[in-house]
């Protein structure tokens, strides 16, 4: 895992937001944590992203195309030993979901969407509502089975316990 610091100003935003976009463009990003800084005239957002290692983009046929390269992320090496088992039990949930549906896994929830739950420790429907690409149709159809079981998940660890690797 890499992290990237980025400070966009919010009086001037457009020089830090291009320079985020062209690293998050040649990057897979596995998370992206944002703060706002307010302090008067030079407040800022500082943003830390991590990527993954092994990715590669690579230029493609016609004009400014790539074809995006991406590694699989290994989310066993990424999430600690705890974490790992609920996202597997969210994996296997969305599995059988999507086959009594007919429809590909993904279309439920991709598995960034999953690991997100976990390490955010989502709790209820409106924060799971703010993870990218989660909409209002989404949640009503599928949110109460997995937030169902995320929260026992989490009930059952022990108070202040973080499986996340500390690399």
């Amino acid at each position: 895992m890499k992290y990237q610091f980025f400070k966009i100003f919010a009086q001037a935003p457009e020089l830090g937001q291009d320079a985020l976009n062209a690293f998050c463009a040649q990057h897979r990003i596995v998370s992206l944590e944002k703060q706002f800084v307010a302090h008067g005239m030079e407040s800022f957002w500082s943003i830390c992203v991590t990527c993954a290692e092994g990715y590669a983009a690579e230029a493609g046929t016609g004009t400014g195309n790539f074809t995006v390269k991406r590694d699989r992320i290994d989310y066993k090496e990424v999430l600690g030993e705890q974490d790992f088992a609920v996202y597997a039990e969210l994996r296997n949930l969305r599995k059988s979901l999507a086959e009594q549906e007919n429809i590909p896994a993904y279309a439920l929830f991709t598995n960034e969407q999953l690991a997100a739950m976990v390490t955010q420790r989502i709790q209820t429907l409106a924060a799971m509502g703010t993870l990218d690409g989660v909409g209002k149709a989404r949640l009503d159809k599928y949110g109460g089975l997995f937030l169902k079981l995320l929260q026992e998940s989490f009930a059952t660890r022990p108070p202040g316990s973080d499986a996340s690797p500390s690399h």
